[in-house]
């Protein structure tokens, strides 16, 4: 990760410019550092969870945006007119584009977004919080596809930012139980704090535990929210027959996979990428009513740590739930 100077950006027809006040590390990027991640290539200004200031309004844009507004963005823009879009799911459209990934993101002092993926942020929302709605999102939209989980067990595998969210969707869906698995003790402690019968995968097996725990059959659910070889296969392990695995984690873009367990246990196999505007708009709602949170282990940092963040996050991210860069603070 290097720090550079950038050439301003300059809002186009249909984009607004956006002064960054705070911009989020996600899992993905992560993979994108790691090299793990095929949409993520250098050279690149990645970051796509985001908050900031419009501070100007590209010529010809038709918008209720105006300079000074507070701002969130969804990064993910569908092109409008191709069959997903045109059914109701954008979030599907093969001609997406992503802020951070596809065009230039939010690590920087502005970012070029269009303004129709630009959202106001409510007053009494702070910009900290105005910057997870994104993430939020993506924990919402889990929570949409895994359905009715009501009176039932479900495990979560990583207690990163998405899979603590991931808990307390959950549980606000009903869940009975929450198994959470994750190797740091920091982590562990934050999910138990959102309501997690946690598992340590050093001192006890994270499968045995589950099916234990469930009279042998394994949970209804399983959100494998790291993405490694290791952890979708415990996920398809610790499931019921006939029950579900959502696959959320980008850590790995492919490996091996319990293919013949999947169809002889006929387990339902989903994957959970990004969001709806539905889901968008719960996530800003979420973020305005308190009832999905990161707790107090947000971190706040200067842009130009960054990369001493990527380190720290990629090697051992102890008791941090998200780290939040803000340029202008560098130096």
């Amino acid at each position: 990760m290097t720090l550079r100077e950038w050439p301003d950006p300059v809002p186009a027809e249909g984009e607004v410019l956006i002064d960054v006040a705070y911009v989020g590390i996600c899992g993905s990027e992560l993979g994108g550092y790691l090299g793990h991640n095929a949409l993520r290539v250098p050279p690149l200004v990645m970051g796509h969870e985001f908050s900031g200031t419009v501070t100007a309004v590209g010529q010809g844009t038709q918008t209720d945006l105006k300079p000074g507004d507070r701002v969130t963005c969804n990064p993910m823009v569908p092109c409008g007119d191709c069959e997903f879009c045109d059914e109701g799911a954008p979030h599907l459209c093969a001609r997406r584009s992503l802020i951070g990934a596809h065009r230039p993101g939010a690590f920087a002092a502005q970012v070029a977004a269009p303004a129709r993926a630009t959202y106001h942020i409510g007053e009494g929302v702070s910009m900290q919080d105005g910057a997870m709605v994104e993430p939020f999102a993506v924990g919402i939209r889990i929570g949409r596809i895994a359905g009715d989980v009501a009176g039932r067990s479900v495990l979560v595998i990583g207690a990163g930012p998405i899979g603590l969210l991931a808990i307390q969707v959950l549980r606000n869906q009903g869940a009975a139980k929450v198994y959470c698995a994750d190797l740091d003790p920091d982590r562990l402690e934050m999910a138990r704090s959102f309501g997690a019968e946690v598992i340590d995968p050093n001192a006890a097996d994270t499968v045995k535990t589950v099916r234990d725990g469930t009279g042998g059959s394994g949970v209804a659910l399983t959100v494998d929210a790291v993405g490694s070889a290791q952890t979708r296969a415990q996920a398809v392990a610790a499931t019921r027959s006939g029950g579900t695995v959502l696959l959320s984690g980008l850590h790995a873009e492919a490996s091996d996979f319990p293919a013949s367990e999947v169809i002889r246990r006929e387990i339902v196999v989903k994957g959970a990428f990004c969001y709806t505007a539905e889901d968008f708009a719960d996530a800003l709602a979420a973020v305005a009513d308190g009832s999905l949170s990161l707790g107090d282990w947000v971190v706040e940092a200067p842009l130009g740590d960054g990369g001493k963040w990527f380190d720290r996050l990629v090697d051992n991210p102890g008791n941090v739930s998200k780290v939040l860069l803000v340029p202008g603070r560098s130096e």
